[in-house]
């Protein structure tokens, strides 16, 4: 049995709906609660708690006894503890230098043009088809695909077999599910692997380069390769999908991003900083030690959920923060962590949002959706619960 992945994108989600969370919140910023698998765990929810319990090296993703730890789900890739107590830190640290290289600014600003044509490959066929068009089949599916296995070296046309064992592994609530989906994305990685060692240049992309990585084994390869894989682009399927749709939904905000190109990075940072609806649970982390926060006694083992997408609607931080307006300014977001755990991946987020709404908006400045947000629909025993589907027209 494979062991659970060391995941090197950390993406959380509102756990919360947002009246309950104002309730929660103007009470105090940590409260005892009962997780989806009926588990005793502590909800953090605070902005500056959150802020500071993600770098706090009081916590981690190990626990003592992983068999009778509290669990926020039955995914394999989040649900619950992974590493040993005593190697995490070491295998987390051996983990970001074997990464960091491959996210580079420089390397990543060579895939910027790249990005950019895929994204226009993608609108040339969504404005050919024509209305009405399901954008979450037709863009926010297939764009973070494309990019993923471009930087990875994944061969595109295996899209249906991975996508299914990735949402297999992502399964919330079916463990059974999960391992073996997580299993077989890592006999798939193995097989990558094996073929890049065999031959072709040990430059050409990332699961080249960790093969030719001295030390790195074929197992270790394709762990990282394939939790890059399910984390590069499961991740940003959903935060596309979801930030067309606060655009879209929330008036006026569509119409200002296509009058005014300057309002791109504002937009992107909302739109990482907007719910997701029904989130996914927030960030697992484990007590390593006793201690306390805001009042409440953490001890030894208790189940520690960091919910960044609480964090990032604090009304004390954030003015009017339910409202969605990608002209806001103030404290950065929590969307991608923090410290040393801050997400690797968040630049090759940033550039597919960019590319994302850059194009669409450019485009199809009149694009509203064709039915109303309360029948749409999301994957909720996926672990980033994305759209089902977007119908949109134009």
């Amino acid at each position: 049995m494979h062991a659970p992945p060391r995941m090197p994108f950390d993406q959380p989600g509102p756990l919360l709906p947002p009246p309950l969370l104002r309730d929660m919140q103007a009470k105090a910023p940590i409260h005892a609660i009962t997780t989806a698998t009926g588990d005793p765990a502590w909800l953090v929810t605070g902005y500056p708690q959150v802020r500071a319990l993600l770098d706090d090296d009081r916590l981690g993703r190990s626990h003592p006894d992983p068999e009778h730890a509290s669990r926020i789900g039955r995914s394999v890739m989040f649900g619950g503890p992974r590493g040993g107590v005593e190697s995490e830190r070491a295998e987390h640290d051996r983990m970001r230098s074997l990464l960091r290289p491959h996210f580079a600014p420089g390397r990543l600003r060579a895939l910027r043009g790249r990005v950019d044509a895929l994204t226009e490959g993608l609108l040339d066929d969504l404005a050919a088809a024509g209305p009405p068009a399901d954008l979450h089949a037709v863009l926010a599916l297939p764009l973070p695909i494309a990019v993923i296995c471009e930087l990875l070296g994944v061969p595109y046309a295996d899209r249906p077999a991975f996508r299914a064992w990735s949402q297999a592994a992502a399964d919330t609530r079916d463990q059974a599910r999960s391992r073996q989906g997580y299993a077989d994305l890592v006999a798939y990685g193995m097989e990558l692997v094996a073929r890049k060692r065999a031959g072709g240049d040990p430059d050409a992309d990332v699961i080249s380069r960790l093969a030719a990585t001295e030390g790195v084994d074929d197992q270790e390869a394709a762990e990282l390769a394939m939790s890059l894989l399910f984390a590069g682009h499961e991740t940003t399927v959903a935060a596309i999908g979801f930030g067309v749709l606060w655009l879209l939904a929330t008036p006026g905000q569509w119409e200002r991003l296509a009058t005014d190109p300057a309002a791109i990075d504002g937009a992107v940072e909302e739109v990482l900083r907007a719910p997701r609806l029904g989130g996914n649970g927030g960030i697992p982390r484990y007590a390593r030690t006793g201690f306390e926060v805001a009042g409440v006694r953490i001890e030894t083992g208790d189940l520690v959920v960091l919910d960044t997408g609480a964090a990032n609607h604090d009304g004390a931080i954030f003015a009017d923060a339910d409202r969605f307006d990608v002209t806001r300014e103030g404290p950065a977001h929590l969307t991608f962590g923090q410290g040393a755990r801050y997400c690797i991946g968040a630049p090759l987020a940033r550039m597919e949002l960019k590319a994302a709404l850059t194009g669409l908006s450019a485009r199809f400045p009149g694009l509203r959706l064709a039915v109303e947000p309360a029948g749409l629909r999301f994957e909720e025993h996926q672990l980033t619960r994305p759209l089902s589907a977007l119908p949109v027209t134009w």
